[in-house]
């Protein structure tokens, strides 16, 4: 696993709620890079402030880290940017707050053309599978999504390679 840099975090203006570490209400978030099996990962601890039904983490922040790693999938695996198409989540048991820090896990899927599938996984802190999702995100051309939205380049997400 190679943890992989945030380049968008050195700009004034970077307060994403899910990866900024100037948010302070934010989840801050890193990355990791799996080159062997081709995905990206999150780990993060839950704390109670985040639970929906006692004890248990919301689904609606479930599906926000999901949608966030597979934004960092299309960052790296598919070496542009894109914005969130849909979201299909299948909540097959509760996500405990308390076991520990969660782990969310994607990998790309399927390609159509500029949509693009990404298979997410969020496993509890005792590594049993939680909740999927296909997420799919419509893609930009690498250069459109360089000179339009900012996007600098996998390499400077990789710190200039693996």
């Amino acid at each position: 696993m190679v943890a992989i840099k945030n380049p968008y975090e050195g700009l004034p203006e970077h307060g994403c709620f899910c990866c900024s570490s100037k948010n302070p209400i934010g989840l801050k978030l890193s990355f990791w890079y799996d080159e062997t099996n081709q995905t990206v990962e999150t780990r993060w601890l839950p704390e109670l402030n985040y639970q929906g039904y006692h004890g248990v983490l919301h689904g609606g922040i479930q599906s926000t880290l999901m949608d966030e790693v597979a934004s960092w999938c299309i960052y790296i695996l598919e070496g542009t940017a894109g914005v969130t198409h849909s979201m299909e989540i299948v909540y097959s048991k509760p996500m405990l707050i308390g076991k520990g820090q969660v782990v969310v896990r994607g990998r790309i899927d399927n390609r159509e053309k500029r949509l693009v599938t990404v298979h997410v996984e969020l496993f509890d802190g005792e590594s049993n599978l939680c909740t999927t999702g296909k997420i799919k995100y419509f893609v930009f051309p690498p250069e459109i999504a360089k000179s339009k939205y900012g996007y600098p380049g996998r390499d400077a997400f990789l710190d200039g390679g693996e």
